[in-house]
């Protein structure tokens, strides 16, 4: 009798090391045994090529078997036709690097990525050409779409890299969440779907393809789920395996936005139910969050972090507890794959939210319990034995007798990371600026620009080379004209983001949209002379819209109107400028035309030592420093600055607003509760502060000598407090339920000293904590410290058998808890 899956035809020949990926209604089968596969994203643009291996190891150190990525089109095809495979796009050479750790593949080409990354991913250019229309059944798009997914096909089956061929990929994606948005597009969104499943299957890589969040999606296309939660999910083809794309670790921030931060528990118990209700496929968006480099991140006001609360922080540090507790969890799962993938499922409702699914095979039997009560732990008998399975927690049974992981109860460590002053440059004294102005007075003063038209255009027009545009006009004003008064203004329609409005050369007024709401209206009280007036209007995008239903229509720059009011008494004159002759210049200059941030500019010599303007618009700063020390990740400090740009050695480490402040109010208070669902909204943390204030700086970005940084203050600041600093861990608090191992590490650096330890009922958070209603005898303290001081690393078993006994009642749950020094 034929496998189910023999209905899926490979063509391409098949080679001597090829791995056969194909799949069932259980699993992703490879080599014709189904699997249990733990993946992680990592996009390669959102970090270095000298972090890849370091990141892919720590990954597959945490369990992760699989490493995912986006395919971005607009950063490898940023001009129609001109390609960019270079140093942190080269796609070949990450591939190879999970390759070479021993992973596989998942690649979402898509080519639309959302992925709040600019645009969505798409290339601009494509909006500017005649007669298109994107993401739906329109010709142009299509044939663009297919160009560009054809290359990178081939470009992979040229380095034979997928698993077909014996390399890595063992799973493709076509499209990304169309069927969140399909109706939009009436008939042509159904026909243009049935298309891309079509056009990517007549590539013949000879390995599954999947559509995310794409429930009609068209055989042989395997549709998967997107959320926090996808335990519910039902494939929609019976010969579909569950598979969940993108299980969001955290969530993204913007400009304006407060820290979200999604517990270890509840991503634990999330992933838990998955399996327990049949899933075999799940993937970390994110597992390494990274770095929105240069103009990369989309929105608009996606912030420059990408960081995602994932198990690896923006630098590649451990994001600990969540990293070792999704180990452990990774490591249960994978000793019981057989039984999960091969075994017979039975689930029980055992009442008040608590289910027991077993898993049974002819030789062994592995079990789940969960407890999805929000409030009430619960004592659950089982199977002639009692479990206590805490609430909104998910035990599991490898044998069906013994629990080894439950989701709510966390064995691994909490690292608190603190930043310390760079040791090469102490102060931020030691800085030494020079500065000069951005040059504005030819473009307000005099209206010089590049094209001219009647009428206002779309920030788009320019192919998004740059993220600021001039839109200038000139007006005469007559004194019997009767507009004039002494009591005019100019209004503004703008969706930007951001706006600075110039009359004869003189700043009025800037203006920008807050995060969601980017129409906004400038008004300002303008004195017009008699005769010509000039008008000068920058414009300043913050990332392009990257998500919604038709998105790339919306509209970016000052659209208009803009309008001249008058004020006679009572009576208002109204005169539109948005017909008349409007001359656009793309980019300020010392960015887009003199390249200031490079070393090689030809104004290089053109800077002032003295009187070091700050709260100044529109102004260049440049220093030099030396790289801290150390190995540790190195973030840059811009507490004081407004807005901006920033380069290190030539390098543009991404927008930076640290004047933009998080809400004042609607932060959590207490620590976060795990138990119930999780949003956006239920953790959050910064409320009143720099929505970001250090931007990550790699080490391949500096030398071991001198360093430049080159900063474009926007909005106006103060550079005398900008540093550099280091990312370490500064505390680390170990906890171990009874009879596990307590494990600390200062990764890297010895530990120092304990500040707290109990074995008991310990309450409280790490920095926060007490010692509970029953304890052991013996003192914990000095037990640890013999243990840990001094060491790198540290394990001490937490039982009465080390610590003594308690007093504690049987019922209570009795850990060993330490807070260490690094």
């Amino acid at each position: 009798m034929l496998d189910t899956v023999s209905w899926i035809i490979f063509t391409l020949p098949p080679s001597s090391n090829s791995t056969i990926v194909s799949h069932d209604g259980r699993a992703i089968t490879i080599d014709g045994q189904r699997k249990i596969l733990l993946s992680g994203s990592i996009h390669y643009p959102r970090s270095t090529t000298e972090m890849w291996p370091d990141l892919i190891n720590k990954a597959k150190e945490g369990g992760i078997d699989t490493i995912e990525t986006y395919v971005f089109w607009n950063a490898h095809e940023p001009l129609r036709r001109q390609y960019d495979f270079t140093g942190n796009l080269d796609l070949v050479r990450f591939i190879k690097t999970i390759q070479d750790a021993g992973l596989y593949a998942v690649l979402r080409i898509g080519p639309y990525v959302c992925a709040e990354w600019n645009y969505g991913g798409l290339p601009v250019w494509l909006h500017n050409i005649p007669g298109i229309e994107l993401r739906t059944a329109n010709g142009p798009y299509m044939d663009e779409m297919k160009n560009f997914t054809t290359l990178i096909v081939d470009m992979m089956k040229k380095e034979k890299l997928y698993a077909s061929q014996g390399g890595p990929i063992i799973i493709s994606q076509i499209e990304n969440e169309y069927g969140n948005v399909m109706t939009s597009y009436g008939d042509a969104g159904k026909a243009y779907i049935d298309w891309c499943a079509k056009m990517a299957d007549s590539l013949d890589i000879g390995i599954p393809w999947i559509m995310c969040q794409q429930k009609d999606a068209p055989q042989p296309m395997i549709n998967t789920c997107n959320g926090w939660y996808c335990d519910s999910f039902t494939p929609n083809n019976p010969n579909s395996p569950k598979m969940w794309t993108e299980n969001w670790t955290g969530w993204f921030k913007n400009w304006g936005g407060k820290d979200p931060h999604r517990t270890a528990e509840d991503v634990a118990y999330a992933v838990a139910r998955f399996y327990q209700t049949g899933g075999t496929f799940q993937n970390y968006y994110m597992y390494h969050g990274g770095t929105n480099f240069g103009r990369t991140a989309g929105g608009p006001y996606i912030t420059t972090s990408y960081d995602y609360d994932a198990p690896l922080d923006e630098y590649g540090n451990l994001n600990q507890p969540k990293w070792g507790h999704l180990k452990e969890l990774h490591n249960v799962l994978k000793s019981i794959e057989k039984t999960l993938t091969y075994g017979n499922i039975s689930t029980s409702d055992l009442g008040n939210d608590i289910s027991a699914t077993i898993y049974a095979t002819n030789d062994t039997s592995s079990c789940f319990i969960s407890n999805s009560n929000t409030t009430t732990d619960a004592t659950v008998n089982f199977q002639g034995s009692k479990y206590n399975v805490p609430a909104w927690s998910v035990s599991i049974l490898p044998d069906c007798k013994n629990e080894v992981y439950n989701s709510a109860k966390v064995n691994t460590q909490t690292s608190v990371m603190v930043k310390k002053s760079n040791e090469a440059e102490s102060e931020p004294s030691s800085l030494k600026w020079v500065w000069r102005p951005e040059n504005v007075d030819e473009t307000v003063l005099h209206g010089k620009g590049d094209v001219a038209a009647s009428q206002l255009i779309d920030q788009k027009v320019t192919n998004d080379v740059s993220d600021y545009l001039w839109y200038m006009t000139s007006v005469n004003i007559k004194d019997d004209d009767p507009i004039w008064s002494d009591n005019m203004t100019i209004r503004v329609n703008g969706t930007g983001h951001v706006l600075h409005a110039y009359i004869n050369g003189e700043h009025i007024g800037s203006e920008w949209a807050t995060y969601g709401i980017f129409n906004y209206v400038f008004e300002k009280k303008v004195k017009l002379n008699p005769g010509k007036n000039q008008i000068s209007l920058l414009s300043a995008t913050v990332g392009l819209q990257n998500y919604g239903p038709n998105y790339d229509e919306v509209q970016s720059g000052l659209p208009g109107p803009v309008e001249l009011i008058g004020r006679k008494g009572d009576e208002r004159v109204i005169m539109d400028l948005s017909a008349h002759k409007w001359v656009y210049k793309v980019g300020v200059s010392g960015i887009d035309d003199n390249k200031l941030y490079t070393e090689d500019s030809r104004n290089e010599t053109k800077w002032y030592v003295e009187d070091l303007p700050t709260n100044r618009m529109m102004t260049w700063y440049k220093t030099t420093f030396k790289a801290p020390l150390g190995k540790e990740a190195v973030v840059l400090d811009l507490q004081g600055l407004g807005k901006g740009f920033a380069w290190v050695n030539g390098h543009n480490i991404g927008r930076y607003w640290p004047s933009f402040l998080a809400q004042e109010d609607g932060c959590s208070t207490d620590a976060c509760d795990y138990r119930g669902e999780y949003d956006d909204k239920k953790c959050v943390y910064n409320c009143g502060q720099p929505t970001q204030r250090w931007y990550h700086v790699p080490r391949s970005f500096m030398t071991n000598d001198v360093n430049t940084l080159i900063l474009f203050e926007e909005f106006g600041g103060n550079p005398s407090l900008v540093n550099f600093q280091t990312v370490e861990v500064g505390t680390a608090c170990g906890n171990a339920y009874e009879n596990n191992h307590m494990e600390l590490s200062c990764h890297g650096r010895p530990i120092s000293a304990i500040k707290f330890a109990s074995f008991g009922d310990v309450q409280g958070t790490c920095g926060s904590l007490q010692k509970g209603t029953c304890q052991a005898n013996n003192d914990a303290s000095s037990i640890v410290q013999k243990a840990c001081v001094g060491k790198e690393t540290c394990s001490v078993k937490a039982s009465e058998e080390v610590f003594g006994a308690t007093g504690c009642a049987g019922d209570v749950a009795k850990r060993l808890v330490v807070e260490a020094v690094c």
